[in-house]
């Protein structure tokens, strides 16, 4: 009898262990994927961002640095020839004729890559980069402050990498940066909004866009922007 009541006891074990192992194991149908295709949809309303302000910037303590204008991104992302470029070209020709200060930065093997339209010329700063932040270990920060740079215009491709990273890069260095919304974007709409959230949200942020806040980033566009005669 005690044999009996050892196997029944043992028996019944195995079975409750495989029954709960049986439901533990994911059915064919029961992937991460699944489960999660199953859930609602959550909506989530993004912060309204603030409205672009005109500024009135000085020609001789401001610089324009440009961010990967070049053709193996703009081919590839519809924004960059259909919305950038167009904004940008007639800017750099007014940037030109003011005569700012003008710096690029991309990686090594872009660097004989960039758009025609908006290309750099002799005399220009040109820096190697091998991270988002523009800054990091390059000799930028140095150039600029050569030539009495306090202030930056940031354009090109992307809003939520490049720019917003090097946008920390510059105001933790203490200089006040100026990003023109129509001269750069992303792949997404969601991304972009995100991008520019998150510029106004940095260290020293400016939630309210107020214009030039020292050492801030401010939001403008190419139409609204002007420089000192």
């Amino acid at each position: 009898m005690t044999l009996f009541r050892t196997v029944l006891l043992t028996s019944g074990l195995v079975l409750a262990l495989s029954s709960e192992a049986a439901q533990a194991q994911p059915s064919a149908q029961d992937t991460p994927a699944s489960r999660a295709a199953s859930k609602p949809m959550v909506t989530l309303q993004m912060p309204a961002l603030p409205a672009p302000v005109p500024v009135t910037l000085n020609p001789k303590t401001t610089a324009l640095l440009v961010f990967d204008y070049v053709e193996p991104i703009c081919n590839s992302q519809p924004k960059c020839k259909g919305e950038m470029l167009p904004a940008m070209t007639p800017f750099m020709a007014r940037v030109r004729k003011a005569g700012l200060v003008v710096a690029y930065g991309t990686l090594e093997e872009n660097v004989s890559k960039w758009l025609p339209e908006v290309a750099p010329k002799p005399g220009d700063i040109n820096i190697v980069n091998t991270a988002q932040d523009r800054f990091y270990n390059t000799d930028l920060d140095k150039a600029l402050k050569a030539k009495g740079i306090t202030t930056i215009i940031m354009v090109g491709w992307k809003v939520s990498g490049s720019v917003a990273y090097s946008s920390v890069g510059a105001t933790v260095r203490g200089y006040t940066v100026v990003i023109p919304v129509d001269t750069t974007a992303a792949a997404t709409d969601y991304e972009q909004v995100i991008g520019f959230y998150n510029i106004l949200n940095q260290r020293n942020g400016n939630m309210t866009n107020q214009p030039l806040k020292p050492d801030a980033p401010t939001l403008s566009r190419t139409d609204m922007i002007t420089f000192h005669q």
